[in-house]
């Protein structure tokens, strides 16, 4: 009997000693978007700008009688996204002016209660006199990117990311980065008309 158990544990060390065993990684699921091809988007608003073609539907109206304001949504079915834009016209006063950098400066704020990191781009183009700042929110949030631009004179645009779905920042990821590339393709051809 003991020589059948040493026996026994001879062939287990034998058999066991080889290669070690790793657990197979998570696996994600690979999300392949169309390369982007932008087209000049010139709608009856005081500037234009390029868009991506898989953005099917855009969407525009005058918000306010008294002064120059635009609604503008850039739908995407397919990434169930949409990115809004609103313009607003200074009237050529400074407090104007902060007034809308205040309001678009807090609407990001407001997300880091959720927020796991808020990092923030400046953009400044002196040609087109296009200045302003582009946010990443990353984290289970709302509106997972947001920008304003202004030429700090006459214009003022803003734009945030929002999906059609609950906030959950690992599901949307993919789609967030592609539509991140627009938003900025967005404030990089931006044209005061």
């Amino acid at each position: 009997m003991k020589h059948n158990l040493y026996l026994l544990v001879v062939i287990m060390v034998c058999f066991s000693c080889g290669q070690d065993y790793i657990p197979k990684p998570k696996a994600y699921l690979r999300l392949d978007y169309p390369k982007a091809q932008y087209r000049k988007m010139n709608l009856e608003v005081p500037f234009y700008f390029e868009t991506n073609s898989l953005a099917s539907d855009i969407k525009y109206k005058k918000l306010r009688a008294a002064k120059e304001s635009y609604g503008i949504n850039i739908e995407y079915p397919s990434l169930k996204g949409t990115i809004f834009l609103t313009y607003k016209a200074i009237d050529g006063d400074s407090i104007t002016l902060m007034e809308y950098l205040k309001d678009a400066q807090k609407f990001t704020l407001e997300h880091t209660i959720k927020a796991d990191e808020i990092p923030v781009f400046p953009y400044e183009n002196n040609e087109r006199k296009v200045y302003g700042v582009f946010s990443e929110v990353k984290g289970n949030v709302a509106s997972p990117a947001q920008f304003y631009v202004t030429d700090s004179i006459k214009h003022f645009l803003v734009g945030s990311l929002y999906f059609y779905a609950k906030p959950n920042y690992d599901s949307i990821l993919p789609a967030a980065n592609y539509l991140q590339k627009d938003m900025i393709q967005i404030m990089e051809s931006l044209h005061w008309k």
